[in-house]
């Protein structure tokens, strides 16, 4: 059996669940909802098995899976996402992501990011952000943009773009194609832990939307709100989305 390290286990569990996934298009013989739900349970079992094998001693949460609440007691536990973006990747769009996360005591020591579509994976050791001229734009969630996103983008004289996944997100900060990625409204962990694991690594600011770290492996997997940004506007998109905070 091949021994992996954590970074190349991440890599290839997020690398394997983009090629399943993108297979269960083939032919064209499923769509919509039938096509989702086939994708996210092959790719689930997959990775499943894949961490039974590889680190049968860490935790694991994923959003398909039943919650186990040993994960509470371990210090190591996987953060996984097989389609962040189910309609996106439902309806033929490619801003659908694949989330691998490792969280080490609440914080993602290491993560992939794939864009399977593209043929792409992000990997936290292997990853810097674009540092180029602002884009003036902030990208913003397609199916459930929040209150008061369109105030803070003006005071920022920023423009926004809907998009699918906050993995499709977070990399096109990445990638320069945007500024700031900003959610309020509600998220859960398994959209967060590998977004913002590849976000810190490459030199993106990630954080709440009032400024403080993201924990992870927490009993409420609910995460309430994101920022993601060009770590040279991070002061001023932070005081503009104090507007937004109840």
């Amino acid at each position: 059996m091949r021994d992996l390290d954590d970074d190349d286990l991440a890599y290839f569990l997020a690398a394997g669940i983009g090629d399943i996934v993108r297979g269960t298009r083939a032919g064209g013989l499923l769509h919509g909802r039938s096509l989702a739900r086939v994708a996210n349970e092959v790719a689930q079992r997959w990775s499943d098995e894949v961490l039974a094998v590889h680190r049968p001693d860490d935790g694991t949460l994923s959003e398909g899976v039943s919650d186990d609440p040993a994960r509470l007691e371990k210090s190591r536990v996987w953060i996984i996402d097989v389609i962040d973006g189910s309609k996106e990747f439902s309806t033929g769009r490619s801003d659908w992501s694949v989330h691998v996360a490792l969280v080490v005591d609440g914080q993602p020591a290491l993560a992939s990011v794939g864009l399977p579509d593209a043929g792409r994976v992000f990997r936290t050791d292997q990853v810097h952000h674009v540092d180029g001229p602002p884009s003036g734009t902030m990208v913003i969630s397609r199916n459930n943009p929040p209150d008061g996103i369109e105030e803070v983008a003006d005071a920022l004289g920023l423009e926004t773009r809907p998009m699918g996944s906050a993995g499709a997100k977070m990399l096109s900060v990445l990638l320069g194609d945007a500024d700031v990625y900003l959610h309020a409204g509600g998220q859960y962990e398994w959209d967060q832990a590998a977004p913002v694991g590849v976000a810190l690594a490459s030199g993106l600011h990630a954080s709440r939307l009032d400024g403080t770290p993201i924990r992870f492996n927490k009993s409420d997997t609910y995460s309430p709100d994101i920022l993601v940004c060009r770590p040279d506007m991070t002061e001023q998109v932070l005081a503009a989305a104090a507007a937004m905070q109840p």
